[in-house]
């Protein structure tokens, strides 16, 4: 069975920061490609990061970029989500997905119970 369980959501004031984990098992996580998506209360989920099996590649939505790192290490089946300079609009409950193939769109095969990131002074 896949199990995604995300940790490190919280609450955080505009400019901090937060380091998300998503523990993964169930699958081969080591040749598995991975993503962050988020959904902010009343609009649809969108995608925030990518990442390759092997970690080489990495992609992020523009509203993210040069603010988030996503990374892994495949052997502890971890996916991390570092988040810098967080802005009030960053809101959202945040997803760990599994994907087919590498991406950061919304078409991922398997999604985590997500973690509540909360922007405010």
């Amino acid at each position: 069975e896949v199990q995604l369980v995300e940790s490190g959501g919280g609450l955080v004031q505009p400019g901090g920061s937060l380091r998300l984990s998503c523990a993964a098992s169930g699958f081969t996580f080591r040749i598995t490609a991975m993503s962050w998506v988020r959904q902010a209360p009343g609009k649809e989920l969108e995608g925030v990061s990518g990442i390759s099996s092997s970690g080489l590649s990495t992609d992020y939505a523009d509203s993210v970029k040069g603010r988030f790192t996503i990374s892994r290490d495949n052997a502890k089946n971890t996916l991390y989500l570092q988040m810098n300079n967080l802005k009030p609009e960053d809101t959202a409950v945040y997803y760990c997905a599994s994907r087919k193939t590498y991406g950061i769109g919304i078409e991922y095969a398997y999604r985590g119970q997500g973690t509540q990131v909360t922007v405010s002074s």
